[in-house]
């Protein structure tokens, strides 16, 4: 056991290892099912990853490879943030490293608040500006793990910042007819968050695909619409 999950070890309570169990679902046939948790709470989370912001690539593999919950958040509370000291730096060397560790260990980012404290800025970034990774990333959307095809959705988050929509719309596109029910609430908040920026591209996709859209997905998107509009397009999608 290295330093930092020492140090995590000892924010663990039994208290918080039910509450998070019950929260992430790990019980028989639920999406976390065997997952392990030790109940650290994400704040406590944080606080060490301040104090190991600098933990190289060979601690960083042992805490993502973990069978523990909160050692692979850990990896990633350390490894966005030195990510985003090496655009800061505007150093790309040290961000494709960084990328590329985080595209290889990709199946250890493997439960939905993991891929979205990662996804929306680190892939998110990196797709963004470097070609390879755009192409990388959201090749994911035919992954058949529905954890990468979670990372793609949740990465076009930075590209919906840059005002660009066009793979935000792909992806939702092609998880219509997703089976996973994670995957239909990240794509409807994607849309929803594309709409916040600009209403148009919002409106386009609901009139094109309202219809067959799932309704966790719908309801995501229109959240923020006006009462008039979400009851029209609630009334025409399937159930």
């Amino acid at each position: 056991m290295i330093e930092a999950q020492k140090a995590l070890r000892k924010h663990a309570t039994a208290e918080n290892k039910k509450i998070n169990e019950w929260f992430f679902k790990t019980g028989p046939g639920q999406y976390g099912h065997g997952d392990q948790f030790i109940g650290v709470k994400v704040p406590e989370n944080r606080k060490v990853a301040k104090q190991f912001a600098d933990l190289p690539f060979k601690d960083l593999k042992i805490l993502l490879e973990s069978p523990v919950h909160e050692d692979r958040l850990l990896a990633l509370l350390i490894l966005c943030p030195q990510y985003e000291r090496a655009v800061k730096r505007e150093d790309v060397i040290t961000q494709k490293k960084l990328f590329d560790f985080y595209f290889k260990h990709r199946t250890y980012v493997n439960n939905w608040d993991l891929v979205d404290q990662s996804a929306p800025y680190l892939s998110g970034h990196f797709a963004f500006h470097h070609p390879d990774g755009h192409q990388k990333i959201f090749a994911l959307i035919d992954s058949r793990s529905m954890w990468d095809r979670r990372i793609a959705m949740i990465s076009t988050y930075y590209f919906i910042r840059q005002n660009q929509f066009k793979e935000t719309i792909a992806m939702a596109e092609a998880l219509l007819n997703d089976p996973e029910d994670l995957l239909h609430k990240a794509s409807g908040w994607m849309l929803r968050e594309m709409g916040k920026r600009d209403l148009k591209p919002l409106i386009a996709f609901l009139d094109r695909h309202g219809t067959k859209m799932p309704r966790t997905m719908l309801r995501y998107a229109i959240e923020k619409l006006s009462e008039k509009q979400r009851k029209f397009y609630l009334k025409s999608t399937r159930s």
